[in-house]
């Protein structure tokens, strides 16, 4: 009997690729063949995973390019896939244009994102990853997974960056929230309030260590004055899960690196605001989010596609560099016994919890 098949598309972003993954790791199990249609960015995430084939796109030229370079990307994807069979080809996106990319292909039965079939919704308030396994799975609504653990990254190489003896490390991510369509500019806590929790930070002894991608480099000059280790552009997505594993905490907002942290054993602390930490945060130990705007009648405001236009961004500034030290430094204090089991939920504190 042939092993039985399916074909994953979903590019990116990061976050959002991580999260699917527990759901095909549930299909690998079960005994099937993971192809995955995937870009060049997440590739190295999804190689670290042996039982995952991934089939690179090239996302950039697909959404941004001419029309000819669309039109070429399409026909290389149709090569790729021309002739083959799948028992699932699942496309995890709402836009149905992205069902082109796939049409070469045999398939026993094809499902896609819906904003109109509640079968085929990222439901609000649930939590994504056990959302596309449920959608995956093809479960019924009331027997939907509940907090699917993300899958740890195995075989990492080494860190790329020896720790300073004698001092706990503490890496921020303080760019991000962008990707090709858009720049998400209310999921980030701003730049100067990390400067803030890095002074503080480097006042407590603590080694603050910079990541993000080679389009983060901008906000690199806020960090010009302060004795801190910019490694921002400048680490391939193995050797940043390999640094993260290797460190005591990690603070971030709603982004990609907070997503890659949950897979590796570094302590998270992460700020929300107008999103809902409830859906996005890695689901194991050691992972807090700070949620700002508590008495905000708006918040959360983002609607799956959208931000309310906001001048203020005041549900993230509400998180003060003081609350965030004060958690780093409870969880330093649980050092080095970091989490290892990867299951139970992590905490969310409605923001501000303290005296102003």
């Amino acid at each position: 009997m042939p092993q039985p098949s399916v074909l994953i598309l979903k590019f990116g972003a990061i976050g959002d690729v991580i999260m699917a993954i527990p759901a095909a790791h549930a299909l690998h199990l079960q005994g099937f063949r993971i192809d995955w249609i995937c870009s060049p960015t997440v590739a190295p995430i999804l190689a670290l995973y042996p039982w995952i084939n991934p089939i690179l796109i090239d996302d950039r030229a697909l959404l941004k390019g001419s029309p000819l370079a669309k039109l070429k990307v399409i026909a290389k994807m149709w090569r790729t896939l021309a002739g083959r069979h799948y028992d699932l080809v699942a496309n995890l996106y709402y836009d149905p244009r992205y069902r082109i990319l796939t049409l070469p292909v045999r398939a026993t039965r094809r499902l896609m994102l819906s904003t109109t079939d509640r079968r085929f919704q990222l439901l609000p308030g649930r939590h994504h990853t056990d959302e596309y396994a449920r959608i995956l799975l093809n479960l019924p609504d009331h027997v939907r997974p509940t907090q699917l653990a993300p899958i740890p990254a195995p075989n990492l190489p080494p860190s790329p960056h020896p720790r300073t003896p004698g001092h706990a490390r503490v890496i921020l991510a303080p760019a991000g929230a962008r990707n090709l369509l858009r720049d998400d500019l209310l999921r980030r806590w701003p730049p100067e309030l990390y400067v803030e929790l890095t002074r503080q930070l480097l006042a407590q002894n603590i080694e603050v260590v910079l990541i993000g991608g080679p389009d983060d480099a901008w906000i690199t000059e806020s960090f010009a004055s302060l004795q801190v280790t910019n490694l921002i552009g400048k680490l391939k997505l193995p050797e940043t899960l390999a640094l993260l594993d290797d460190s005591d905490v990690m603070v971030t907002h709603d982004t990609g690196p907070l997503h890659l942290a949950g897979i590796t054993r570094v302590a998270i602390v992460t700020l929300f605001g107008p999103t809902d930490p409830h859906g996005r945060l890695p689901q194991r130990p050691g992972t807090l989010a700070l949620w700002g705007g508590e008495h905000f009648a708006c918040r959360p405001c983002y609607d799956g596609r959208d931000f309310a236009p906001c001048p203020s961004n005041d549900c993230m500034r509400q998180i003060t560099p003081t609350a965030v030290t004060h958690q780093i430094l409870q969880l330093l204090q649980t050092q080095p016994n970091k989490p290892s089991l990867f299951s139970s939920v992590p905490s969310v504190i409605r923001f501000p919890p303290y005296a102003q």
